[in-house]
């Protein structure tokens, strides 16, 4: 038993370097301070712990779920126009990413009234920003219509995402039960009437698709977060396989849009395994920084 305490202790060390260099990329250099306020301070929150948000969002799906949710949300033409217009996501890639992530760990995990706040500060970027698309269509981030269109997407993709890859997936009950507590947030942010049910959401993703069609910000889009990331050259190939993957739980219609390749065969026997895997592998080394917080258990 002596002789494996070194070996133990090497595995420790290499798994918090690793989930220590994954919670730093995506939450920030100002992360373990926001971890904090988000998790100890004290009062009401709007999700009990046993919802399924707080299930869906703490899981390491949530890389392959965000990747595709953007590839999703880009098929909208001016919803498209906006975020290259104004997100920075090509000039602060990781700030965008920190910045979303911090807004879902508060709303998921937060007090209500952190959780209130944050949604008050998006609403108020979302006012200032306007234009027009290459095509010559006005858009506003405020429209409740695009807004909308951005959650549904967003929440489909997530959920996509956890049924298959997160450790636990949902039960059906379950997964209704996520998207009711993701309205919860789109009503704050300004979404009006936001799906509720799996079978909502899925006919709220129908009634968008006249509008949805693949354009050159969109493939650039695509481009830029499949085939030139801003990870280093170590980081390409894990990268590779969450991206894969992205593209994999797209609905083929969308992937189609986009001109993304998927080959069954490849798919089932690759690219699905390597995920599943990846996924785990985020899952492990990440879970040390995750069990070091208690989240107080006073939920709304």
């Amino acid at each position: 038993m002596r002789a494996l305490d070194p070996l133990r202790a090497l595995g420790a060390g290499a798994r918090a370097r690793l989930g220590g260099g994954l919670f730093a990329r995506v939450a920030g250099p100002d992360g373990p301070r926001n971890r904090a306020l988000i998790h100890q301070t004290p009062g009401p929150r709007w999700f009990a712990p046993d919802r399924p948000v707080r299930r869906v969002h703490g899981d390491a799906s949530m890389f392959i779920g965000g990747l595709s949710a953007l590839l999703l949300q880009s098929l909208h033409p001016r919803a498209m126009a906006a975020v290259a217009a104004h997100s920075g996501f090509r000039g602060d890639p990781w700030g965008r990413l920190q910045r979303t992530s911090t807004f879902l760990a508060t709303t998921t995990y937060g007090t209500a009234a952190h959780a209130e706040t944050a949604c008050a500060q998006v609403r108020a970027v979302h006012e200032r920003i306007a234009g027009v698309t290459p095509d010559g269509e006005p858009y506003r981030a405020s429209d409740p219509h695009l807004l909308c269109w951005v959650h549904i997407a967003e929440v489909d993709s997530f959920l996509r995402a956890h049924q298959r890859y997160g450790a636990h997936p949902l039960t059906a009950a379950e997964c209704d039960g996520y998207v009711e507590d993701m309205a919860r947030i789109a009503e704050a942010l300004g979404v009006p009437d936001p799906p509720r049910t799996r079978d909502q959401l899925a006919r709220r993703l129908d009634a968008y698709r006249p509008e949805l069609r693949s354009t050159a910000p969109a493939r650039e889009a695509a481009r830029f977060l499949l085939l030139n990331p801003p990870v280093p050259l170590a980081a390409r190939l894990p990268y590779g396989v969450l991206a894969a993957n992205a593209v994999s739980a797209l609905p083929g219609w969308a992937a189609d849009e986009l001109r993304l390749p998927r080959l069954p065969v490849v798919d089932g026997l690759c690219v699905r395994p390597l995920g599943s895997v990846m996924t785990a592998a985020i899952r492990w080394a990440m879970a040390p920084a995750r069990s070091a917080v208690t989240a107080p258990s006073d939920a709304a």
